[in-house]
């Protein structure tokens, strides 16, 4: 198979978790009778299981729930590192305009929690990993606000089955484009706090 690239493709899962830890907001996506959802939510990984165990909690009126308790329903998990649109200008040989990224694809089985307890802990558990090592909050096992929540959540464990790190950053390139490439990756970034003042002032909420 000529596709996808070879040299475009993570060849150790060990990077692969490193960006799902970097960057946890994942691109859930299902296929039930015919029909295909998608929701965004953090994943927080678990070393249970052979490749590990993605925890998460969606509302319980969130219409992907109906998926997850079909047991031949189709899923895939996408999670979405750093990515640039790469001008031909950057190169120092001719190329042809690109866009290049860092994205991770998973696959796996799905598991529901609905017991209160079960989400009241996995909830505690993410606020940890997603506070980091110097955590400003901690979620208390007493909050009155999650006791409150509870029954609008529901749980899940998604255990990991196969994955594939697509990781595109021209590197078919020569050594200097690679590096200038990866540059001109690190300047994009720079543009995200100006996108994100705009978003703000365009966006309009429905009524």
């Amino acid at each position: 198979m000529n596709y996808p690239p070879k040299h475009h493709q993570e060849d150790r899962f060990e990077n692969a978790l490193e960006l799902i830890k970097m960057y946890p907001l994942a691109t859930v996506i299902t296929s039930s009778s015919n029909k295909v959802l998608s929701t965004h939510i953090p994943l927080v990984y678990s070393e249970k299981g052979t490749l590990g165990t993605l925890v998460g909690h969606l509302d319980k009126f969130n219409p992907q729930i109906n998926h997850f308790e079909d047991k031949d329903h189709d899923l895939e998990i996408i999670f979405h590192g750093p990515e640039v649109y790469i001008s031909p200008s950057k190169y120092s040989t001719t190329q042809l305009p690109t866009w290049n990224y860092f994205k991770v694809h998973l696959r796996g089985k799905i598991i529901l929690k609905k017991e209160p307890q079960d989400v009241k802990e996995s909830l505690i558990t993410m606020t940890a990993f997603l506070e980091g090592e110097k955590p400003n909050y901690v979620l208390d096992e007493n909050n009155p606000r999650m006791h409150a929540a509870l029954d609008y959540i529901v749980g899940f464990h998604i255990k990991i089955s196969s994955w594939e790190g697509k990781y595109k950053i021209s590197q078919d390139k020569n050594k200097e484009d690679r590096k200038r490439a990866k540059q001109a990756l690190i300047e994009g970034q720079s543009d995200v706090i100006n996108h994100i003042e705009r978003l703000y002032e365009n966006h309009q909420t429905k009524s």
